[in-house]
């Protein structure tokens, strides 16, 4: 198709999480978001989950620009890894761009990327390609969709929003200009889905506060509200409500504390002197008086209110009377985990209030008729749903052609998918790579590693490790081998169990006329022995390591 657009999804289609999608015109392409995905309970050990950016860079020619929408995880968490192999310009609205400058400056990146501030109207040329940024609502500041003129056509990219007329910071959606798209025409709308099954409108982040004032105002002891480090419109909520009561706030949590202090100097944030002080100055209050803001909404294993949930923090513990609130929708994946901290703090006497039981958070996303609404306001020919796992994406589907869309002129895609649209019709193309990509401390693997598979292995049936002591020369047995075993079995079967693993070792070392002095070959036969006796003993296949000893 000439004059074509592709449409290339990385990340957050088919998922929570990881947002990056690509829109690429002739020989230019743009990046919109760049975000991480929080590991789920069976990525064991697994700090975060990033993109897979092969297809980045096997067309690094071509990107122009990053273009971020607004400044949760989910859409600038990756950047720090991503900008190790891209040296392009950021553009960011105003709370991004400076949540970014703090990450980057964490990851000891700050000076080597080219991030620039733009504005909502702001438009910015990327070769071939013209980005504005348009402004809309969400639950952080400055969230903005972002349109992308081309000569082959328009493509509008919502990021996630929701239309909220009296929101805490800032103006409304700017319905003019979203309309005016409308109006000049619109080839491809790829809209927010993550809250396309929720029928009717979001309520206003307005109404969050007012719940949080009654919360903290019938307090009778300490009250700990815990959030997402981003969510600088809920600290505003707390901190006005704290300062209602009498009360004075510490933050808890590197993240938290290095957001609200970045807000409080620009601005985004605003607190009477003297309100917002060191978690220390506290104990000289009475608890009546404290307000304790942490991170730890999601069970991250090491955020402040889990240590505290699980005894373990240094400077804050729960007692009687506590209040926790925990102001924040769990993502998908971290039910279980959230939950164990709720019962945790409930164990420790803490009342804790939370989305299932009191009206502490309000979602930033927009529900269907917010969704519709976007649909009319743009009238697009064509139209992707993104940021969802797949029932959301064909929800939205759904909606679209509830309000006209026709059927074929909706594309439903999972990360990797590739679409292209032109004035002439539309297409899928060959997939592209786009699995996850895994950080564990300072290391990174993707799902052709074995780790992930071996830890799973490892907490399912436990490990043996056989000690073969061999000659050097021969490559025969050269002692008696040793078994040791972790996460197998009880300890008083262990020992029966390894007498009986060591002479099977010796058979299979020594017996045959298959004999060989290659290492390599006298390991599988010990594992290929012991794996099949301890699978018909007890039904386990624990990972099995055959180590050498050469004497």
């Amino acid at each position: 198709m000439a004059n074509s657009i592709r449409i290339v999804p990385l990340g957050g289609l088919g998922e929570i999480g990881k947002n990056m999608m690509a829109i690429e015109y002739g020989d230019d392409m743009v990046v919109i978001d760049s975000g991480v995905m929080f590991p789920k309970e069976d990525m064991l050990g697994v700090d975060l989950v990033l993109p897979d950016t092969t297809f980045l860079l096997e067309n690094r020619r071509k990107l122009r620009a990053i273009l971020i929408t607004h400044g949760h995880e989910d859409h600038i968490g990756a950047l720090p890894f991503v900008l190790r192999d891209f040296n392009v310009p950021v553009y960011a609205p105003p709370l991004a761009y400076n949540l970014i400058t703090i990450k980057m400056r964490e990851h000891h990146a700050g000076r080597d990327i080219d991030l620039r501030e733009v504005e909502a109207g702001d438009v910015v040329k990327c070769g071939a390609i013209r980005a504005e940024f348009v402004r809309l609502n969400h639950s952080i500041p400055d969230a903005c969709g972002i349109a992308l003129f081309t000569p082959g056509g328009t493509v509008f990219h919502t990021g996630d929003f929701k239309f909220d007329y009296t929101p805490v910071h800032g103006l409304p959606a700017d319905f003019h200009r979203l309309g005016e798209l409308g109006r000049q025409g619109v080839l491809l709308l790829l809209s927010d889905s993550t809250y396309a099954e929720m029928p009717g409108f979001t309520p206003s982040e307005s109404v969050v506060g007012q719940a949080l004032d009654r919360a903290i105002g019938d307090a009778p002891g300490r009250v700990l509200v815990t959030t997402f480090a981003s969510l600088i419109a809920r600290v505003q909520q707390v901190i006005d409500a704290a300062v209602k009561h009498n009360r004075k706030v510490a933050i808890a949590g590197r993240g938290m504390i290095d957001n609200v202090r970045m807000s409080l100097a620009k601005g985004y944030i605003k607190a009477p002197d003297g309100t917002v002080v060191d978690l220390k100055r506290l104990d000289d209050l009475p608890d009546h008086q404290k307000v304790i803001i942490t991170t730890g909404s999601q069970g991250e294993p090491t955020s402040v209110l889990v240590r505290i949930a699980n005894k373990g923090h240094r400077e804050i513990a729960i007692r009687n009377g506590d209040t926790v609130i925990i102001s924040a929708t769990t993502i998908p994946g971290n039910e279980t985990v959230v939950s164990r901290t709720i019962d945790n703090l409930y164990r420790q006497g803490a009342k804790v209030l939370h989305a299932r039981n009191a009206f502490v958070h309000v979602h930033g996303h927009a529900s269907q008729e917010e969704l519709k609404l976007m649909l009319n306001l743009i009238q697009p020919r064509y139209f992707v749903p993104v940021h969802g796992e797949y029932r959301m994406l064909v929800a939205h589907s759904d909606l679209a052609r509830a309000v006209g869309i026709p059927d074929e002129n909706i594309f439903v895609l999972e990360d990797g998918d590739v679409l292209r649209v032109g004035r002439d019709g539309a297409g899928r193309e060959e997939r592209v790579p786009a699995g996850h990509i895994y950080v564990d401390g300072m290391q990174t693997f993707d799902t052709r590693s074995l780790v992930l598979r071996d830890r799973r292995a490892l907490a399912r049936d436990g490990i043996v490790v056989v000690v073969v002591p061999v000659d050097h020369a021969t490559g025969e047995l050269a002692g008696r081998p040793q078994v040791v075993s972790s996460g197998f079995v009880e300890a008083n079967e262990a020992a029966d169990m390894a007498t009986r693993i060591e002479s099977l070792v010796e058979r299979a070392v020594n017996d045959g006329v298959e004999r060989s002095e290659e290492w390599s070959y006298t390991a599988s036969r010990v594992r290929e022995a012991v794996t099949t006796y301890l699978q018909g003993e007890t039904g386990l296949r624990p990972m099995i390591i055959a180590v050498p000893l050469e004497v």
